[in-house]
């Protein structure tokens, strides 16, 4: 028997300026980081070698959504989205996304 898991592409094509790459299917990252990658590896660490400071930019993220919705600068449906992607990462989740050089 065949899932939907055995039929899904290992990739997706993305679109910048420069053209189509593919980029993992599972990444939340996108075409632009994937260039970064490519052409800034300038120590070789990405910044999911220092989840103390991925954690630490997250938990600015919290406080600015949850601040912009409560000035209502941001719409409920976005500030949801960001906060629950902030907590994962202040948990300790998605560090794998963090691929781009450190500095």
């Amino acid at each position: 028997m065949t899932t939907i898991a055995d039929t899904a592409p290992d990739t997706r094509s993305e679109h910048d300026l420069l053209g189509d790459r593919d980029i993992p299917a599972a990444a939340y990252w996108g075409v632009h980081t994937l260039r970064a990658v490519e052409n800034f590896p300038i120590t070789g660490q990405p910044l999911s070698t220092n989840m103390y400071l991925v954690r630490g930019l997250a938990a600015v993220k919290l406080a600015a959504a949850r601040t912009n919705r409560e000035l209502g600068l941001l719409d409920p449906e976005r500030a949801d989205v960001i906060e629950q992607a902030c907590t994962d990462i202040i948990n300790g989740h998605l560090t794998e996304q963090f691929v781009v050089d450190v500095i």
